[in-house]
């Protein structure tokens, strides 16, 4: 509906917003235009006299916790000093029974997400990626997936999916060390929940993995662009298809750095990927005859 400009029955344009009221009235005739309208806008009004800020709407949902933020306190801590004898005591037992989960799923629910936080953590994850591990947990537990496999490895499993989601590069081996569960079934958990939720997940880009390893094994920045350039160069040729794109991000990084005299042995580059020094090797020998780079190298080391 497009905002009223002028009054309608004296054509005047000297209109006036009374936003208590809710009510749009001329100033020259007196007409109420508008009234009862809606404020679409945020509210920002407190009832808490304990408080001085002007807050109402609170915090927003978020799948981080178990009852998605909705929860409510029983009183605030300075109540309890106003109360005596057995209204303390019911104050205390209100307390208890509402801290204590009633249903199966939110138990599960309120350690999978303290385990889901540590591991974020101990990877260093965006709140991002908590928020969408956190809902891809949850739908799993109220598609009862979860059922005859390890909390800690549905926690892993959906951590690496939202990390896929929102491309940010973590490995498996990273989440297999960060949780404690073997990498190869954190792939089977990823994979079953990925395909019963119809989460769709796009194939990792090798590019997302250069600054990170570019970074631990403190490369230049012309290096890092020599690396992206090879591996753009790679996906042109379809020579990352079918192959592990740590492996060949890692690789890259390897031929680049030589091209620009930064030299790192294959054992360096391997460890910081993890992968092997083969696969490095195999990766290096694909990209130097594929992408005919031997003549550059030539030329560098020549110089």
């Amino acid at each position: 509906m497009a905002p009223i400009k002028k009054c309608p029955e004296c054509s005047s344009t000297q209109l006036t917003f009374n936003k208590d009221r809710g009510e749009v009235t001329c100033r020259s005739c007196g007409l109420v235009i508008e009234e009862r309208m809606i404020d679409f806008g945020q509210e920002w009004r407190e009832f808490d006299t304990d408080k001085q800020s002007s807050r109402r709407t609170g915090a927003p949902m978020s799948y981080l916790k178990y009852d998605r933020g909705l929860g409510t306190d029983v009183g605030q801590k300075g109540d309890i000093f106003q109360l005596k004898g057995k209204g303390k005591n019911k104050f205390f037992r209100l307390r208890k029974w509402q801290y204590r989960i009633s249903t199966a799923i939110e138990r599960n629910l309120k350690l999978a997400l303290a385990e889901l936080k540590r591991v974020a953590s101990y990877l260093k994850l965006p709140q991002s990626v908590e928020e969408e591990a956190a809902r891809i947990y949850t739908l799993a537990v109220q598609k009862n997936l979860v059922r005859g496999r390890s909390m800690e490895s549905v926690v892993a499993g959906a951590l690496y999916a939202a990390c896929r989601r929102h491309e940010v590069p973590r490995t498996l081996d990273e989440l297999s060390e960060a949780s404690g569960i073997d990498k190869k079934e954190i792939g089977r958990t990823y994979r079953f929940a990925t395909r019963e939720l119809g989460i769709r997940i796009l194939p990792s880009n090798p590019i997302d993995y250069v600054p990170r390893f570019a970074s631990a094994l403190k490369l230049a920045p012309d290096t890092q662009s020599k690396a992206v350039e090879i591996l753009e160069k790679a996906e042109n040729s379809e020579l990352t298809s079918g192959r592990g794109p740590t492996g060949i991000a890692a690789a890259s990084l390897y031929v680049a750095a030589l091209i620009n005299n930064e030299k790192r042995t294959q054992r360096e580059v391997a460890d910081v990927a993890g992968v092997t020094e083969v696969t490095i090797r195999n990766r290096y020998k694909e990209l130097l005859k594929k992408l005919k780079l031997k003549d550059v190298l030539k030329k560098k080391l020549k110089k």
